[in-house]
């Protein structure tokens, strides 16, 4: 994940970034959840929550191994922070409002010349089915539209992966259809739905 190192709306240092971001902005809590960068000290409660989870995450998500370790998520935390020439992602952990670790959602794909970005999510099973990615989705697109220059969100679920499509319909997001072969899963083609939220028509929270 990479800043801006000002307190004000500026570029990052970096040459090649062309994304606008805002270094000092919070990030707005709901009445449910909030969302935070993640720091090592997460590793184990992010591991715990991909364990639980496998059998839903496995079909969607690729890198979510029944052997998913404390390491794995230390590794993926550690590139989240990691300074790059370029934004590619902003990551972030969701935690209940008594500090439990609900999940993860983040900006990732970021097209800097276009200013669109992907937004994922995923809830660990034990708290799913309760508006928690719905709240998370909100919360970040408020972030993104207040904070970065970026102008279209997109979310691409499978077309088999209903909970998800349920959660970006829920959020606000905009069907625009069918998206054949989109993504590779496991060694197989699915088509997926697009989804969208622009800055033009976005309802802050």
């Amino acid at each position: 994940m990479v800043l801006c190192r000002k307190g004000q709306l500026c570029r990052t240092a970096y040459a090649d970034c062309r994304i606008l971001v805002r270094r000092s902005a919070a990030l707005k809590p709901s009445s449910t959840i909030m969302l935070v960068a993640p720091v090592q000290a997460d590793a184990k409660d992010i591991s715990d929550a991909v364990r639980e989870s496998i059998s839903k995450l496995a079909p969607w998500m690729p890198w979510a191994a029944s052997d998913y370790s404390a390491e794995h998520a230390a590794a993926w935390i550690a590139s989240s922070a990691e300074a790059s020439p370029v934004v590619s992602a902003f990551e972030f952990i969701i935690r209940g409002t008594d500090g439990t670790l609900l999940g993860v959602c983040g900006l990732n794909h970021i097209d800097q010349d276009n200013r669109r970005a992907n937004l994922g999510y995923w809830v660990r099973t034990s708290r799913a089915g309760r508006g928690v990615a719905t709240s998370a989705v909100r919360l970040l697109a408020d972030w993104a539209f207040q904070n970065t220059d970026l102008e279209r969100l997109e979310i691409v679920p499978s077309v088999s992966n209903m909970r998800s499509q349920k959660v970006a319909e829920s959020a606000g997001a905009l069907r625009e259809g069918v998206q054949r072969n989109r993504l590779l899963l496991h060694g197989s083609y699915h088509d997926a739905i697009m989804y969208s939220i622009i800055r033009a028509d976005w309802i802050p929270t």
